[in-house]
């Protein structure tokens, strides 16, 4: 029995965000009855793990599980319910209507406050064929029970994965783990669509040394098959055998039982919030995957449906029921993942999504070893910094290598967080020891690029950067050793050492672009061409490195194309 002081918090949903809001009600509140109301068998389990499982990565299929009803029941006192289909909301009431899909029995839960958690749904596209066996999606335990049976059997060879995302690139690399030959299907023109274009070469070209078929800018039309799918069919016309496939198309918010509540909603379909995380009904809590929430660079409300924002809005949860008043800032998108021995991270706004905002930014690139290049073993890491024009606010960061990535992603996004600007990145006091990093660390070394851009040190041209101005030309200022592995067109060598020496073979008249690997030494190579009086200097953004990006992306090259002195 409740006393008069306690209160009923009902749980719909589990994992993240139903399990983190429950375990803090009751770490704040030990009178509190906590119910959870869970659709399927497991109320908390590691999704984003999953894939992993199908490799043999992770051998045990209990590590998956984090919490079982009986769990939680010991440590917390929750009452955990799985198999119990939550049908309607009736918000007068204060009830919940619950079928218990083991009778198939109805029954009416009353509450003081409740949770709304039910995450995201997948989305599968009404497409014919779509239901035939042998087609997958890799959301929670079943799925991946249901796929690693299949993969079990001895005909199963090929696999067809339909989607770059995260959780498609994980899944690629972890069939290609356990033996399978796998072509990848994404109808945008590139991988990991959230990532600016060319920071994703890298990964791409993993996905291909891996043996991967990559299939860019083509959708699904249809999939053959009688019984069980034997192909699908793209809309260009392609067919692909396999047998088995996986769609990872992305997923949207599981909000049509609120809807029909009639709690407000964003036209995205996202549950809106208020900085409590109470929806329009304020007893009604909710976040993760179902709702928008603000994003930390421009305040406006995103949809964003990752697991990091969801575990702290649990926590935030939990604290409020108990009456703490406590707001949740936001995220930022702050992300990772790993293609073979190559990783990718992002956090913040990519160069394409600022400006699709209408935000002037300028961008920079640095690329450096992970650790001191003279220690053995350093690893080229890729930094690619956005950051607003004016105030040098950082705005985004995006990073790619070997290793180090987490590291440095880590780092912009606490940057990011605290509103900081690249002259404060170019100034942080971050560990230094020559297995870990250069004394000039490579965020170090990114701020400074981007401070140069920012007080006018440097002018820097980009790929995408048609120069309105006759008479271009090109220097590359690398050593001999490394023009050997290629130039781009028409472009004039001197390494920098010499450039002092030899600068006279240079018309002054033209407009030049200097690269490098990297950009740095095409940076000296621009201020001492300045001072020797040329007007008309411009340093290549990202040197030879992120013009290599972009060629690998396939984008247009039209400074390349334009350059001919």
């Amino acid at each position: 029995m409740m006393d008069d002081k306690s209160q009923r918090v009902v749980v719909i949903g589990g994992v993240a965000l139903g399990a983190g809001a429950a375990a803090k009600v009751r770490r704040e509140d030990e009178r509190a009855e906590i119910i959870m109301l869970e659709r399927g068998p497991y109320i908390s389990f590691a999704n984003c793990g999953l894939p992993y499982y199908l490799s043999g990565v992770i051998e045990d299929r209990n590590e998956l599980l984090l919490h079982t009803p009986e769990s939680l029941k010991k440590r917390f006192n929750i009452d955990v319910r799985v198999l119990q289909e939550v049908t309607a909301i009736d918000r007068d009431k204060k009830t919940v209507q619950v079928k218990n899909l083991n009778t198939n029995e109805f029954y009416a839960q009353p509450y003081d406050k409740l949770v709304l958690a039910m995450g995201a749904d997948p989305i599968i596209p009404p497409i014919p064929g779509i239901d035939l066996n042998g087609i997958f999606q890799l959301r929670t335990v079943p799925d991946v029970d249901a796929i690693k049976n299949w993969m079990g059997a001895p005909t199963v060879r090929r696999a067809v994965v339909i989607g770059a995302g995260f959780i498609g690139l994980e899944t690629v690399e972890n069939l290609v783990e356990a033996g399978l030959k796998v072509t990848l299907v994404e109808k945008a023109p590139q991988i990991l669509p959230p990532f600016d274009t060319e920071i994703t070469s890298p990964a791409l070209n993993e996905l291909r040394k891996l043996g991967v078929e990559v299939i860019l800018g083509d959708g699904v039309q249809s999939f053959q098959g009688e019984t069980q799918a034997l192909a699908v069919c793209l809309e260009s016309g392609r067919i692909l055998d396999a047998d088995m496939f996986i769609i990872g198309i992305g997923v949207r918010p599981n909000t049509q039982l609120a809807k029909t509540a009639g709690l407000e909603v964003a036209p995205n379909g996202a549950l809106r919030l208020n900085e409590f995380l109470q929806t329009s009904d304020p007893d009604i809590y909710s976040g993760g995957d179902m709702a928008e929430i603000p994003h930390l660079v421009d305040g406006e409300k995103r949809w964003i449906p990752l697991a990091g924002p969801a575990n702290k809005q649990g926590r935030v949860i939990g604290l409020n029921i108990a009456g703490k008043k406590t707001k949740f800032r936001g995220a930022q998108g702050t992300s990772i993942v790993r293609i073979g021995d190559i990783a990718i991270g992002l956090t913040g706004l990519s160069e394409r999504t600022a400006k699709q905002l209408g935000i002037h930014c300028f961008v920079s690139y640095n690329t450096a070893g992970h650790h001191a290049g003279y220690y053995p073993g350093a690893q080229d890491l890729t930094l690619k910094l956005v950051f607003e024009q004016g105030t040098g606010r950082l705005l985004g960061g995006q990073a790619v290598g070997k290793e180090g990535v987490d590291k440095r992603i880590d780092v912009l996004a606490t940057a990011i967080y605290n509103g900081m600007t690249v002259s404060e990145l170019a100034e942080l006091d971050l560990a230094y020891a020559p297995p870990f990093a250069a004394a000039k660390d490579p965020i170090i070394m990114a701020g400074m690029a981007a401070e140069n851009l920012l007080r006018g040190d440097a002018t820097s041209v980009s790929h995408t950067t048609e120069l309105q101005v006759p008479e271009v030309a090109l220097l590359d200022v690398r050593d001999d050793d490394e023009v050997a592995d290629g130039m781009l067109l028409g472009a004039k060598h001197i390494p920098l050492d010499q450039l002092r020496q030899r600068v006279h073979e240079l018309d002054a008249s033209k407009n030049w672009v200097v690269y490098c690997r990297s950009g740095h030494r095409s940076y000296f190579a621009t201020r001492f061409l300045r001072g020797q009086g040329f007007k008309q200097v411009y340093n290549l953004n990202g040197g030879y490195v992120v013009h290599q990006m972009h060629t690998s992306a396939m984008e247009p090259l039209p400074l390349t194309a334009e350059a001919r002195g």
